[in-house]
């Protein structure tokens, strides 16, 4: 309806207007939809029409008209132009964005291999041994079924619980290229918890969680915000492992309300000074001996790129409160 106007007034009107220029709006807001190759045909086919307008206009000074319409082509020649070099940048920016969450993904998987390989290894070892129950069952005189029948059971749920493990591994670290989906945040939370169970569990940490009820679904990358969460309670976890006394809780928030979600880490390690606290979200800064400083800056990253934002406090008594909002009605690309 807007081109046909743009079109209508540039033919019609015996004035030497350059309607034609308006067309830069309709380019503009096709640059919205990210396809550059939508916004190079919207810019071709507003170049046409103003052509074509200015063919059909048969009043007015043809002179101004020419003049007037070769300064509309250039003004659409060059918003395409613009419009298609910003969508070609943000997309190789998102694309370096999403090779560097992958690396850092698959170094954090590195670090929990220890971990990840104890919670597989607790099914696996109630395979073997529910498995020898159910032979010795079966070999006994006279034999059980029921009870084989239990053992084995118990070996499908193992099964299933190893399984389960690996499945979350595998898509945590798949190389998967950005998408967006409504998801189950408390599901998605959930799943990182068990994929830092054990670090938890090594580092003697009280776990527990308060989700807040009927929890909106955010418009999210499901593997990235996972891995945003797994980066949080890793580090809540790691640092309170180093306590020599005092509690080691660790709380796991989600709530929302009109029109955000907040999910928070909050734990009862060492509190940050107000500098560190400042500066902890920037690239190779680290409070941790060894650390690349690079998960906490990824994360920042992740979060900004679905339009909210990651902040830290002070927890209170001791301890820090990390965590993000995410806006209900997110629209930007991830």
């Amino acid at each position: 309806m807007f081109v046909a106007a743009i079109f209508a007034a540039d033919t019609v009107t015996d004035r030497e207007i350059a309607f034609a220029v308006l067309y830069v709006a309709v380019i503009l807001i096709a640059a919205q939809s990210g396809r550059t190759r939508f916004v190079a045909t919207i810019g071709i086919g507003c170049a046409v029409l103003t052509v074509v307008s200015y063919i059909l206009t048969t009043q007015g000074d043809r002179q101004s008209g020419l003049v007037n319409g070769a300064l509309s082509l250039l003004a659409i020649a060059t918003t395409t132009f613009l419009a298609i070099r910003n969508e070609t940048t943000e997309a190789r920016a998102r694309q370096a964005l999403a090779d560097l969450a992958h690396m850092a993904r698959v170094t954090t998987m590195g670090e929990l291999t220890a971990s990840i390989a104890h919670e597989v290894s607790q099914p696996l070892a109630g395979i073997v041994a529910n498995g020898h129950a159910a032979l010795r069952w079966l070999d006994a005189s006279p034999p059980s079924p029921d009870e084989a029948r239990r053992a084995l059971g118990r070996v499908v749920t193992d099964a299933d619980r190893a399984g389960e493990v690996i499945g979350r591994v595998r898509r945590l670290v798949t190389k998967s290229p950005p998408s967006r989906d409504r998801v189950d945040l408390v599901e998605l939370i959930d799943e990182a918890l068990v994929l830092a169970r054990a670090e938890i569990r090594r580092n003697r940490v009280v776990l527990r969680t308060d989700y807040g009820v009927d929890l909106p679904p955010p418009l999210v990358d499901r593997v990235q915000l996972q891995q945003v969460v797994l980066n949080l309670v890793v580090n809540a976890a790691e640092t309170m492992g180093g306590l020599e006394t005092g509690p080691r809780d660790l709380l796991v928030s989600a709530a929302s309300d009109a029109s955000k979600i907040t999910v928070s880490v909050r734990d009862t390690g060492a509190s940050l000074a107000p500098v560190a606290i400042a500066q902890v979200f920037e690239a190779f800064y680290t409070t941790k001996p060894g650390g690349m400083g690079m998960g906490l800056a990824i994360s920042r990253s992740i979060v900004e790129a679905h339009g909210g934002t990651i902040y830290a406090a002070l927890n209170h008594p001791r301890g820090m409160v990390f965590g993000f909002t995410l806006p209900l009605n997110t629209t930007r690309t991830v």
